[in-house]
């Protein structure tokens, strides 16, 4: 490729990117990432010597059909002064107890596309998006937004953080109270990560009253946590990163410490429309993060990227060496351990950037 063409078009930079969301928006975001949009029941493919991963799908398919009749208010539209509802003779919520890497997301995802609902009547998104969303609508206009829904699936329930768990029980038993079915998945509490058989145990406990609407539903496998993190592929040259942006169509370029900066100035629920158009993200100057906050904040763009699929290309540290050994010990470990573990994915996807 000649340097003319190279230097033709200056790379697209997360730092000059200042989104502005609507609300309306937000809520119509709320669906399965591009990474799960095709994933359907007939796609997962139960592991024969777990039995209860083939049931899983039959017990999921039949609350599917079930949520198939009017709202439990009475219609699909918000009855915001209705009558409280009567409550349903079985559980309108399920909980999907299980390691990682036996497919829970593909599962709660499966069951979103099952539901015989509209997509407007029907919401996704991690915990995070969740606590976001009330963050950027406040907590009354998320319930009046949210309770004419048929079903809310919430991936990555964090039980880490006693504030938030509050929050979003609150908010789950309004929510149940107009009607509207459950279905979660969730991380185990910090300190039982060889304790997987408590998992549903510590998730009914943390959302108190709420328990009697779930029902467990425990999927085994392999956990990818026995497994340990996959070795980050070594970073490239900041030359490297720097040519590949520019000669990379929809490409991003920007130091490290920079978005990090950038990051604290945007809402996390706007780090989704951060990356709006973006094939791929190039980083330079990689460095150890040294405060909590920042740390989560990368985390949240972390997952947006990883939902999305965008390659990240970097040089300086690699991945694996991001957080400190405190942050890995810590009460937000499996939040980075994720991090790892997807930004060492894309890492690995932006490999076909670098002319070799």
């Amino acid at each position: 490729m000649s340097t003319s063409a190279i230097t033709e078009a200056a790379p697209l930079s997360l730092c000059a990117r200042e989104p502005h969301v609507p609300a309306d928006r937000l809520v119509a975001e709320m669906v399965p990432p591009p990474r799960f949009d095709s994933v359907r029941f007939d796609t997962y493919v139960p592991d024969p010597n777990q039995p209860s991963q083939r049931e899983a799908v039959t017990v999921l398919s039949s609350f599917a059909a079930g949520l198939g009749g009017a709202h439990a208010s009475g219609s699909g539209r918000r009855r915001w002064f209705s009558r409280k509802p009567e409550a349903p003779s079985a559980p309108r919520g399920v909980y999907l107890d299980g390691g990682y890497g036996v497919g829970k997301t593909h599962l709660l995802a499966s069951l979103w596309h099952a539901t015989p609902a509209e997509a407007s009547l029907k919401a996704f998104g991690t915990f995070v998006e969740l606590t976001n969303l009330v963050g950027a609508l406040g907590f009354q206009q998320t319930v009046r937004t949210l309770s004419g829904h048929r079903l809310l699936c919430i991936d990555e329930f964090e039980l880490d953080d006693p504030g938030d768990t509050v929050l979003v029980s609150t908010l789950l038993g309004k929510l149940v109270d107009a009607g509207v079915a459950l279905a979660a998945t969730s991380n185990t509490l910090p300190g039982k990560l060889g304790e997987g058989r408590f998992a549903a145990a510590d998730f009914l406990r943390e959302i108190q009253g709420l328990s009697a609407h779930f029902r467990p539903l425990r999927i085994d496998g392999e956990d990818y946590r026995h497994r340990g993190l996959p070795e980050a592929p070594p970073p490239y040259s900041e030359e490297q990163v720097n040519k590949a942006a520019y000669a990379t169509d929809g490409a991003s370029l920007d130091g490290f410490p920079q978005l990090l900066e950038h990051l604290a100035k945007v809402h996390p629920s706007r780090y989704g429309a951060l990356t709006d158009g973006l094939r791929a993200v190039c980083l330079t100057d990689v460095q150890p993060i040294a405060d909590q906050s920042t740390a989560l904040r990368l985390v949240v763009l972390a997952d947006r990227l990883y939902d999305r699929e965008v390659p990240v290309l970097a040089s300086g540290m690699p991945f694996d060496r991001l957080f400190s050994e405190e942050m890995l010990n810590g009460g937000y470990r499996k939040k980075y351990f994720r991090a790892i573990s997807r930004l060492t994915a894309l890492a690995r996807d932006a490999k076909g950037l670098v002319a070799q």
